[in-house]
């Protein structure tokens, strides 16, 4: 095998090597990095071709108020309640809440033994709910729901968001829970169309006259495409503080932030001062900021009527051309097809071809001169523009104070929730949703992530990440890494170049030893071989002598040891003829031209 081969691919394995070491070595330090909160749970290490090992998350009551993992069936059957319900305004074809819930697998197993709650059909209502270990008062603690949703098929359009509802008699009966059921927060992705979401809603209640209103966050600037169609579990966490703030995480990663109080749609407090709907624009109010010049006129020669483009006075009409001659002819060699139909069809007619006789004539039909830019053309006159000296500005009711106004500061102190549930209308099916807890420890929410879902991420990156990944998550942690990678790449390319030169002087010194080898006799000049080329008298008369030595020199035996083969490997030119032979060390030897 070639030396510069065999040391590209000694390099490559030393690079491999090196970064499979570094991609070790950070894996540990992370996992070195995390400390268990709340949860308890064994420590998982399987190979990357096979599901891992899991153990279901142990929750500690006073961490949770409200924590399933839906690992234990049993448990499930007991805690969970699928509504029997209608919808209200729906068809009654439909309206019924018979969507199909399963807790099984995934399709894709990771962790074994780890079961999740799946809607296995679409197009119709489903809806499920629990209730909370112990309700969830907005006090002076932080909020946060933490749950995984995996679109096994991707989404068409639906949602897969969770509601938790609120404390009250309307969510006594879990059975009878719909889209009216009054809830506190929705929160978690949905997707119609190209409109993809991230929905975080919560029902704020007027202080005043104790009315519900929703309030709407803003959009997240990230684009949230690839969880709807890369069939991968993502993680969706909500925290709030009772500092009015909120943080979207997806993946861990901050999507949105921002304060309850300023960024939601419509604002949590009204204004002070509204319009005065009784208040009326005065007839006479001018708010024209510029009018036409009351003291201009026409001009006398201004003149209306004439026409933007005119005929070229300046054109003639060309010599030939065929006045009564129209460019399209019937075709003479038409015929109407054989199955046509007057009564369907109607009346054939020939399809239209260009007129031969206007093929060489200049032009044929009706002539007329080509149109120019009219250089009286003026338009239609107007008045120039001034301002209005009548200008009163633009005018706006009158501000009243607000009947309706109320001052909340801190809005954080929500209805309480009492249950949570998933009610939704998907176009697909088999949305897996896992892993939902309500908590205030942040430590206790990322510790269960950190036994549950980072698990399942780790195990899909090792199955199927590149080279380049590794490459690139190792330079994260440590920059210094690019120096290396730089020196090393230097390196392999600058002896690359020296090798392919040195192999370049080897070639050409094999050339140069082959050629002399090739030589029969030193004192015999090898003529070059004569390339083909045009048939001329003189060329032919040089063949027909060469033909003339080539025969005399095979005709005297007497000289046979004066003549020596030409190496075996030398074959003639032309395919089919026989190996050619030197001419005697007294004559030039001539070879015959390819042409010949």
């Amino acid at each position: 095998m070639n030396s510069n081969v065999l040391f590209w691919l000694a390099a490559f394995g030393f690079l491999c090597i090196a970064v499979s070491n570094s991609h070790y070595a950070l894996a540990q330090q992370d996992d070195d990095d995390f400390d268990d909160d709340g949860i308890v749970a064994d420590e998982v290490e399987a190979p990357a071709s096979e599901a891992m090992d899991y153990t279901s998350p142990i929750v500690t009551p006073n961490k949770f108020y409200f924590a399933e993992h839906f690992d234990d069936i049993d448990k499930f059957k007991q805690k969970w309640i699928v509504s029997q319900a209608k919808k209200d305004g729906a068809d009654e074809q439909i309206a019924k809440y018979d969507g199909e819930w399963q807790v099984e697998q995934p399709q894709r197993p990771i962790l074994k033994n780890d079961l999740g709650l799946v809607l296995k059909s679409k197009v119709k209502h489903a809806a499920i709910s629990a209730r909370f270990s112990r309700p969830f008062v907005f006090t002076d603690k932080p909020f946060i729901v933490q749950y995984e949703v995996t679109m096994q098929e991707g989404q068409e359009c639906g949602g897969a968001y969770i509601k938790l509802l609120s404390s009250g008699k309307e969510s006594t009966d879990l059975k009878q829970f719909t889209d009216k059921t009054p809830y506190t927060i929705m929160f978690g992705p949905d997707k119609c169309g190209n409109d993809h979401k991230l929905h975080f809603i919560f029902r704020h209640k007027n202080p005043k006259n104790g009315t519900l209103e929703e309030k709407h966050c803003k959009k997240p600037k990230d684009r949230l495409e690839e969880p709807f169609k890369d069939k991968r579990p993502h993680l969706y966490t909500l925290y709030l503080q009772p500092d009015n703030t909120y943080t979207v995480l997806l993946d861990h990663k901050e999507i949105n932030s921002g304060s309850l109080l300023e960024d939601f749609t419509p604002s949590v407090n009204p204004p002070e001062e509204i319009d005065d709907p009784s208040d009326a624009k005065p007839n006479d109010w001018d708010d024209r900021e510029r009018i036409s010049d009351p003291t201009a006129s026409k001009p006398d020669d201004w003149d209306e009527s004439a026409p933007p483009q005119i005929s070229d006075p300046k054109a003639v009409k060309p010599d030939g051309w065929l006045d009564d001659e129209p460019e399209m002819i019937s075709d003479p060699t038409g015929e109407k097809p054989a199955d046509w139909d007057m009564d369907m069809d109607g009346e054939w007619e020939a399809p239209l071809v260009e007129n031969p006789k206007c093929t060489n004539a200049p032009g044929c039909g009706k002539w007329s001169a080509a149109l120019i830019t009219n250089p009286n053309y003026k338009g239609v006159w107007r008045a120039p523009m001034i301002p209005n000296p009548q200008y009163q500005g633009k005018w706006a009711p009158k501000k009243i104070p607000n009947p309706f106004f109320f001052k909340d500061e801190n809005p954080f102190k929500m209805t309480t929730i009492a249950a949570v549930g998933i009610e939704l209308w998907s176009m697909s099916p088999m949305l897996l949703f896992d892993n939902i807890i309500v908590t205030d420890d942040p430590d206790a929410a990322f510790a269960w992530a950190k036994q549950t879902f980072d698990l399942k991420v780790d195990k899909l990156d090792s199955d199927s990440e590149s080279l380049w990944r590794w490459i690139v998550k190792a330079t994260e942690q440590k920059p210094w890494l690019w120096g290396v990678y730089v020196l090393i790449f230097a390196l392999l390319f600058g002896v690359s170049i020296f090798l392919c030169c040195s192999s370049s002087e080897e070639k050409d010194a094999n050339k140069e030893e082959e050629a002399i080898s090739k030589k029969t006799d030193a004192e015999v000049e090898d003529q070059p071989l004569i390339e083909e080329e045009e048939s001329n008298p003189e060329n032919d008369e040089e063949a027909s002598q060469g033909e003339e030595e080539f025969s005399e020199s095979n005709a005297k035996p007497e000289a046979d040891e004066a003549v020596e083969p030409i190496a075996d490997n030398q074959q003639s030119d032309s395919a089919g003829e026989p190996d050619a032979i030197d001419a005697p060390s007294d004559m030039p030897r001539k070879r015959k031209t390819r042409k010949e």
